[in-house]
């Protein structure tokens, strides 16, 4: 991965792993053990799901970047979906608290999710390419008053 892919996954995982620590943390100490490994699986959870969608978002732009919108709308109804699936799948298992990994689970993604928009507002963006500046194409263009 490149630095440039880590540096913008730090300031979204990095809230969320706290986030998660907490969850565990207060889950351990109202459920107990099995509270305590639902949270952390919710946590864990959380960062594989959308860790993995940005790093293929990012892919996806740098790669086919005609498809990038479309593409990180179908990955945000698969990780969702996913999500949901898990969540049904081990709803009444008995190796962790469900509950807290509802709660862990959620709570985790509301954090990457407002991460993620606070780290893309406070990114540094070109609005414009700077190889075409640069290079004179549309530069030299508009009136010379």
């Amino acid at each position: 991965m490149p630095s440039h892919d880590v540096r913008s996954l730090l300031p979204i995982a990095v809230p969320t792993a706290a986030v998660g620590a907490i969850a565990v943390a207060v889950s351990g100490a109202v459920a107990g053990g099995e509270g305590a490994t639902g949270a952390a699986v919710g946590l864990v959870l959380t960062l594989l799901f959308m860790g993995l969608g940005i790093v293929v978002l990012q892919w996806t732009a740098k790669a086919l970047p005609q498809l990038f919108q479309a593409m990180g709308l179908m990955l945000y109804v698969a990780q969702l979906l996913l999500l949901m699936i898990f969540v049904a799948v081990f709803k009444h298992t008995s190796l962790f608290n469900p509950r807290a990994f509802a709660l862990s689970l959620v709570i985790c993604t509301v954090v990457w999710m407002g991460a993620q928009a606070r780290a893309h507002l406070k990114s540094k963006i070109f609005y414009i390419d700077p190889d075409t500046v640069n290079s004179g194409g549309a530069a030299g263009t508009g009136s010379r008053s």
